[in-house]
């Protein structure tokens, strides 16, 4: 399937191989640079190319380059602008062509995931599951000119990102330049994309009637966790469901009356909770639309609580890859670069499920370290480009999809797993009070050890 050429590369590091082949083979050049003009409406390509923009912010975000400047001087006898021409580019990046971005980059990876993992069972048949959450970007350096003189920490944007958790992939985007938006705000673009038969689940911010009401009016289904505020009347009595291995159920009825006067009528799940919630909750409440024959009160509980797997890659996405680079204060350069790190989650999330194919999900998911998949692949890709030469690496490009699932499994046959093994850390000690010496500026390392063997 393979040239020679690659034989030291699929022996040493077959997650390197897998890893970019599947960029040849979804994000090549040829590819982008279509795509991106038939999506784009304000920009337009004319001496600097898209897929150029997407080589240089995606080696920033794996971490082979630490800056955009950077990338663009190990680069530059291939791209003929200059530095500034490129940072013009990235700032006039429009949100929706990096939402899109996201979008079309999960559309490519789906057969593939499904190919190699056969077809998942949900645990509503029928039906898919998209967990929402939202992400604030963490504020940048004040490099802009107007905020020079600044004090408070600028924030470039934030996005509301769709999760997949069944081939644990995100799968799209919503993203905003305003740092300060309220998330429910960007839930009227959020419910233009909701078809029937989905089922959002979400924590209590995206609590809010005319989500919840428009989820349902749209033929699709939501479990949200209930925000205080949210307008509702009891109906009936509180019924004990029985107990998960979180506490226990309850179920209660409720009517919800829209803008429009319209009423509806919704389940009220209370969990009582044998332990208390870092935010020191004794129980939660959730609401949803889903029928009782669907999924009965204690599933809508622990569906409710696979939530995490999203707050889970948020986490991911700033472990394994710069996903937030504070270097880049224009909101829509930011913005792209949060979403070049979610495609790379994505690239990464095929090369999980190529694992999974061979050694199983569950046991890549309990055992296998992305932060240290991604620090090989970091390592090994410069000099692999090196080696093999990019006429290559075409063979992707054009490689039936049998053919390619057959050879992601042979790679994956190969990798060591005992390199990339996790190292889970225990429960946090509680920091101790810092009151010695408290009156010094410093103190000496040495010092203070050499007591401690006396």
């Amino acid at each position: 399937m393979l040239s020679p050429v690659f034989k030291p590369f699929v022996e040493k590091s077959p997650i390197s191989v897998m890893a970019r082949g599947l960029l040849e083979r979804i994000l090549n050049p040829d590819q982008l640079d279509d795509w991106f003009n038939t999506t784009a409406n304000e920009q337009y390509t004319k001496d600097l190319l898209f897929s150029t923009v997407f080589y240089l912010m995606s080696q920033v975000v794996q971490g082979s380059q630490r800056s955009i400047h950077a990338a663009f001087q190990a680069s530059i006898g291939d791209i003929g602008v200059s530095i500034t021409a490129v940072y013009d580019k990235l700032k006039g990046i429009e949100p929706g062509t990096s939402a899109a971005f996201v979008r079309y980059a999960a559309g490519q990876v789906e057969p593939i995931i499904q190919k190699l993992l056969g077809k998942q069972p949900c645990p509503l048949p029928g039906k898919r599951i998209k967990l929402l959450d939202g992400n604030c970007i963490e504020k940048s350096h004040h490099r802009i000119k107007e905020l020079r003189s600044t004090a408070a920490g600028p924030l470039p944007g934030k996005s509301l990102v769709v999760y997949d958790p069944m081939l644990h992939l995100p799968i799209d985007v919503f993203p905003c330049e305003d740092g300060h938006a309220q998330e429910r705000s960007m839930l009227k673009t959020v419910l233009e994309t909701i078809v029937s038969n989905d089922v959002w689940i979400a924590d209590r911010n995206f609590c809010v009637v005319d989500f919840t009401c428009g989820i349902k009016k749209r033929g699709a289904w939501f479990i949200i966790r209930e925000h205080g505020k949210y307008p509702f009347k009891l109906i009936g009595k509180e019924k004990n469901i029985g107990k998960i291995e979180t506490g226990t159920v309850y179920e209660q009825s409720v009517l919800v009356r829209d803008e429009a006067g319209e009423q509806h009528t919704f389940r009220r799940i209370r969990a009582k909770l044998k332990t208390k919630t870092r935010d020191g909750d004794t129980e939660i409440f959730i609401i949803t639309n889903l029928s009782k024959s669907a999924a009965n009160a204690k599933k809508i509980a622990q569906l409710y609580r696979g939530r995490w797997t999203i707050e889970t890659a948020f986490q991911r996405l700033a472990q394994y890859l710069n996903s937030e680079i504070n270097t880049l204060g224009y909101p829509r350069a930011a913005l792209f670069g949060f979403c070049v790190a979610l495609v790379a989650y994505i690239g990464m999330s095929v090369v999980k499920a190529a694992l999974g194919s061979v050694h199983g999900v569950d046991f890549i998911e309990r055992n296998v370290s992305g932060y240290y998949v991604a620090n090989e692949i970091e390592g090994v890709y410069q000099g692999m480009m090196i080696v093999v030469a990019s006429e290559h690496w075409i063979n992707f490009r054009h490689m039936p999809m049998g053919e390619l699932v057959r050879l992601l499994k042979k790679l994956a046959g190969k990798v060591k797993l005992s390199r990339y093994q996790k190292h889970p850390r225990g429960p946090k000690k509680p920091q101790p009070k810092r009151i010695a010496m408290k009156n010094k500026p410093h103190v000496s390392t040495a010092k203070i050890l050499a007591e401690r063997k006396k």
